[in-house]
């Protein structure tokens, strides 16, 4: 989890990419009512047929923030009950309800300063210079880590593959 270009789905992408098959960890695709970017495991969903598949129980979570809808599929749970490490791009404030369903989660929050995070913003034009200051503000906004709630900060203003290298281990240090 992490604020709006935060890198997210660029450190998944990594580490989808350096992990092995004995590492048994699976990135778990999201459902978003808006197009899918090149660089995210997502999938685009309408609202209406977003409303539909929540009604129907197809997600483990969902969350709305900035106006869209998020969700990750329920196949998450048929990977753990495997024995499966599942890494979830995922929402700060949804964070409780997150815990709730997995009490044994780990939450990494990916960091950046704010002079990276405004040029990441920027760089991908994909809001107005209004919602990029909106976003920055969010971004160093608290929000509560539930108790008992294992939490990471994970620093990522250089390399992404630095970031990306300590987040798989992270994941295999939870597997282990």
């Amino acid at each position: 989890m992490g604020a709006s270009g935060s890198g997210k789905d660029t450190l998944l992408r990594h580490v989808r990419a350096m992990s092995t098959p004995e590492d048994r960890l699976l990135v778990a695709h999201r459902y978003i009512t808006r197009p899918s970017g090149a660089d995210e495991a997502s999938v685009a969903l309408t609202e209406e047929e977003f409303a539909r598949r929540e009604d129907l129980g197809c997600f483990a979570l969902s969350w709305r923030s900035h106006g869209l809808a998020y969700g990750i599929g329920v196949e998450i749970d048929a990977w753990m009950a495997a024995g499966v490490t599942v890494l979830v791009n995922g929402s700060r404030a949804y964070l409780p309800q997150a815990c709730a369903r997995y009490p044994g989660l780990c939450a990494v929050e990916i960091v950046v300063d704010a002079r990276t995070l405004k040029q990441r913003l920027t760089g991908r034009a994909r809001e107005s210079g209004q919602a990029i200051t909106e976003r920055l503000a969010r971004a160093v906004a608290t929000f509560d880590v539930p108790v008992g709630c294992a939490y990471v900060a994970l620093d990522n203003n250089d390399a992404p593959e630095q970031a990306a290298k300590k987040l798989l281990e992270i994941a295999r240090q939870r597997h282990a």
